[in-house]
């Protein structure tokens, strides 16, 4: 059976995922869990998420101190677009567009880091959904694995089942009740932990005064709409795909939990909680704007230098003796 021009751009990454699901399997299967368990087999999936996240932490971060500045510049980003409000012209249009990256560049904002983490995943969240879609004709020898899923491992994990829902089941696809209850059950845990995991973003971490603009209530209305967009599209997801999607929401917020709570945006909830806690252990209390502030400034402009334009060190100026006035 040929693969079509999309499935063999996804061969490596089916590979990839492939290989780390049967690494997994095999792992656990050494430490007493049932080869043919649905368990194991979803616990695979869980260890390809951790996988995938472990690698993607740097971005993370990017992520978290993109969005809390996309915040904290938005008060510079209104007066930007008042300024030019009501000018169509090109030359106004150029110069609001200047200015504008000029901001970005002077407060080291990038509005496309929040994006990085969700584009990265999302090839790999195809090439697990392929693998799982593929299983059965795998197990039959009409395709054959990408990676080192061999017949019959994927005849093992085509017939292995958790509460009675086989992994590559779906709601709308499956006759099974129990598969249509597992799915929608994993459905609302995935729909509430990413509402979580934005709310403690949007409302936890940020200050009141940045949370009155457009782009603060965009993500409030994102908010609502991510499970809901999440409820539609998931009675489509196999089940072990959304194993997968709940473990990563898990992982997300429990990361953004730690992050959050040791790194709060300076005027946020959060920030008042880090100092109320350091207060009750009896710690200094360190002012978080001042903190973020030099880091931003050290990430911006780099450390003050000593030097002059012309490359001279500039030296200390010697004070003269005052004269001693005669009486």
């Amino acid at each position: 059976m040929e693969r079509s021009f999309f499935e063999q751009l996804l061969l490596p990454l089916e590979w990839f995922v492939e290989w780390v699901l049967v690494a997994f399997h095999s792992l656990l299967a050494r430490f007493g869990m049932p080869e043919a368990s649905g368990w194991t087999w979803g616990l695979s999936i869980a260890g390809l998420v951790v996988v995938i996240r472990i690698v993607l932490i740097p971005l993370f971060v990017k992520q978290i101190q993109s969005s809390r500045r996309m915040q904290l510049i938005q008060p510079e980003m209104q007066k930007i677009q008042a300024k030019y409000k009501g000018k169509t012209d090109p030359e106004s249009r150029q110069k609001m567009s200047e200015e504008t990256m000029d901001l970005y560049r002077r407060t080291g904002t990038n509005p496309f880091a929040s994006c990085l983490p969700i584009l990265i995943q999302m090839p790999f969240f195809f090439a697990l959904f392929r693998t799982l879609n593929n299983l059965s004709k795998v197990a039959s020898g009409e395709l054959s694995s990408a990676g080192p899923l061999s017949q019959q491992l994927a005849a093992q994990a085509e017939s292995s089942s958790i509460f009675g829902a086989q992994l590559s089941a779906t709601f709308l696809y499956s006759d099974s009740t129990e598969a249509k209850i597992v799915t929608v059950v994993l459905i609302v845990l995935m729909s509430a932990t990413t509402f979580i995991t934005q709310h403690q973003l949007t409302m936890k971490n940020m200050p009141a005064s940045a949370l009155d603009n457009p782009v603060a209530r965009q993500q409030k209305m994102m908010l609502y709409l991510f499970p809901l967009i999440f409820a539609v599209s998931g009675v489509n997801f196999p089940v072990g795909v959304l194993i997968y999607w709940f473990v990563t929401n898990l992982w997300s917020m429990g990361q953004q939990f730690v992050v959050i709570r040791r790194m709060p945006t300076p005027g946020s909830e959060a920030e008042k909680a880090l100092q109320e806690r350091r207060r009750r252990r009896g710690k200094p209390v360190t002012p978080a704007k001042a903190v973020t502030a030099a880091n931003e400034q050290a990430e911006t402009q780099g450390p003050v230098s000593d030097v002059r334009k012309g490359g001279q060190r500039q030296q200390p100026r010697r004070q003269q003796p005052r004269k001693k006035r005669k009486s």
